[in-house]
């Protein structure tokens, strides 16, 4: 009877044996197809007894898998990925060749998925898929852990972002170095790789052509300026002032550094450091218009508008075509009529008090003549910036210049139509 029993027990091993052979060797069909969920049907099946496969069964039935969950590699879930992933790495532990290609594939999948996420600005599923991928490499590739800590920050959870960021800081990661790119054969587009590996072997299969290095700087102040940012909004300006210090000590003389420095001090709310830092920061890159622009801003802010004029003059003497430092310039002329309005408007009816009157419709006029210049080379420049053609409307109607009223007019018009 004991021998009945376990004849039958074997028969029914080999039955289990032979039918999970099918279904592997069915979802491999199903794969070469483009079939993936009738794959992972049929994979499932196989899974429930895939503990009673040998050795060369078991490695076949991972590869299938992680190739089933990874589809064609786009608009894959994250879990799907993350469910490849870890089947084509039990497949490479068994000695799999094919495998270590396939957890390149996830991890490139992982990567185009969190670009369309960021597009999409899906930036916490950007950040998943990110972190993710730099798991999948050994904690290696960096520089994903770095895209993962900027779409944390832009997903605003913040004690992911720090956790990422003080991982970089901790394992000294500096960011300079090369990045790799590649053309996907099929849609034509320039897509990043994740290491000069992945670009070789994404090449090699014809999936990828036209193969391109490029050197990227330092990413110590945008590390930086990522935690001073997360602190300045959670109002731990002490942190956020030490992490600073921190990587001035380190890079003294960064311009970089010494910007992300100033900015936080004025999202602090002290613009007189803001000023401080950014008059350190001009003496360094003294031929920079967007550095004297926005200490016009900050001198503006302040009320210092003799010098913000100073400011808004040298970017424009940079750079011609700056329209917002011509435009905040004459904000800054036309802040002067203020005054004058309000004495014009405390007159009596007296000939004294109308002599007054007209002296200040005078200096009033000559504020106007000041301001013109300014707003015809932004309207030459820009026809169809609509907040200075109406500004120059408004100024030429209380010089009584009825030609140029009518030519603002028809400029506005035309920007309707």
């Amino acid at each position: 009877m004991k021998t009945n029993i376990l004849t039958l027990a074997l028969s029914f091993l080999a039955m289990t044996a032979i039918a999970q052979k099918s279904e592997i060797r069915d979802a491999e069909d199903a794969i070469e197809d483009g079939n993936y969920g009738e794959a992972k049907t049929l994979l499932s099946t196989a899974e429930q007894v895939i503990s009673e496969a040998n050795d060369r069964w078991t490695e076949r039935f991972y590869l299938y898998k992680g190739q089933a969950y990874l589809g064609s590699g786009e608009n894959v879930s994250i879990e799907d990925l993350k469910t490849a992933a870890d089947a084509y790495q039990k497949a490479k532990d068994m000695g799999s060749d094919e495998a270590e290609e396939g957890l390149v594939a996830v991890r490139n999948g992982l990567v185009q998925g969190a670009i369309a996420d960021q597009n999409a600005q899906k930036f916490s599923d950007a950040a998943e898929k990110l972190y993710t991928s730099y798991q999948l490499s050994g904690q290696t590739d960096t520089i994903h852990l770095y895209y993962a800590a900027n779409n944390a920050v832009q997903a605003e959870d913040y004690e992911k972002g720090l956790e990422y960021l003080n991982t970089l800081n901790e394992i000294g990661y500096d960011g300079s170095g090369t990045e790799y790119y590649a053309v996907n054969s099929e849609t034509g587009e320039e897509e990043m790789m994740g290491s000069k590996e992945q670009m070789d072997l994404m090449t090699k299969t014809g999936q990828y052509s036209d193969p391109r290095e490029q050197k990227v700087p330092s990413k110590r102040g945008d590390i930086t300026s990522l935690i001073a940012r997360i602190y300045v909004s959670q109002e731990k300006y002490d942190k956020a002032e030490a992490a600073m210090e921190s990587a001035m000590q380190e890079n003294p003389n960064d311009i970089e550094l010494m910007q992300v420095q100033a900015n936080m001090y004025y999202n602090m709310g002290d613009k007189e450091k803001y000023n401080e830092i950014m008059e350190k920061v001009v003496e360094q890159a003294p031929d920079n218009p967007s550095l004297y622009y926005n200490l016009g801003v900050n001198s503006a802010d302040l009320g210092n508008t003799e010098k913000a004029m100073q400011y808004y003059q040298k970017a424009v003497e940079l750079d011609p075509e700056m329209t917002d430092a011509k435009l905040n310039m004459v904000a800054l002329i036309l802040g002067k009529e203020r005054e004058i309005i309000d004495e014009m408007n405390n007159l009596g009816m007296s000939k004294e008090d109308t002599k007054k009157y007209d002296e200040l419709q005078k200096e009033r006029n000559q504020i106007y003549e000041e301001a013109i210049p300014y707003l015809e080379e932004v309207i030459q420049n820009k026809p169809s910036n609509s907040e200075a053609v109406r500004t120059a409307k408004n100024i030429y109607t209380q010089l009584g210049n009825e030609d140029k009223v009518a030519e603002m007019d028809a400029m506005l018009q035309n920007q309707q139509q």
